[in-house]
């Protein structure tokens, strides 16, 4: 691995654990076995360095996508689901931080959410397409309901361990629920195929 990539890697773990105040240069560095030197010659300073890392984290991980032409949709749109869950779960510690970083650090929290926005975005486009080739011909709104199917799985995927009476269980079976539940209510038969 090299050098800037190791620097990355360890910014997303210090980050993660720590916070942003809590990943001094120092921690990074030692966690990257670099001298701290090498991190500003590579990035300039740790806010560059950790907005970079987040991104970068954010781009290598998830890459499941939609088709772009429907056939089978609850069987499509349960594997993105649980794609998505495994996705958010595996990025946790990461997001909460930016969470909790929201108000001091907005910028932070931009980088994190490229990932949501773009699935959204999918799914609005998937729904869209659905409507199109004749799934459904109910009036619903793509917007609502992909916000509706991202919103349940983002809950599962960072409050199950909290909370998991509340969830669906078994916890592997719930993307498929989710999915079931959002095509029934813009009107797609989830045993439909065309």
């Amino acid at each position: 691995m090299d050098t800037r990539t190791a620097i990355l890697n360890a910014a997303v773990q210090v980050f993660s654990q720590h916070g942003f105040r809590g990943s001094t240069t120092r921690r990074i560095a030692d966690a990257a076995a670099v001298n701290e030197v090498t991190i500003f010659r590579y990035f300039g300073s740790k806010e560059a360095l950790l907005q970079e890392a987040i991104s970068a984290s954010e781009e290598k991980v998830f890459s499941n996508s939609l088709p772009a032409k429907p056939v089978a949709p609850l069987s499509e749109l349960a594997d993105w689901s649980a794609a998505v869950v495994s996705h958010l779960k595996g990025r946790s510690s990461v997001i909460r931080k930016c969470m909790g970083e929201l108000e001091e650090r907005p910028e932070l929290t931009a980088r994190a959410s490229e990932f949501p926005t773009r699935a959204t975005n999918d799914l609005c486009t998937y729904f869209r397409e659905l409507k199109s080739l004749g799934f459904t011909h109910d009036e619903f709104e793509p917007t609502v309901a992909s916000s509706m199917l991202i919103a349940a799985l983002f809950h599962d995927a960072m409050s199950r361990e909290m909370m998991p009476a509340i969830f669906p269980n078994p916890a592997d079976s719930a993307p498929l629920k989710y999915a079931e539940f959002v095509l029934r209510a813009i009107g797609v038969k989830p045993t439909t195929t065309k």
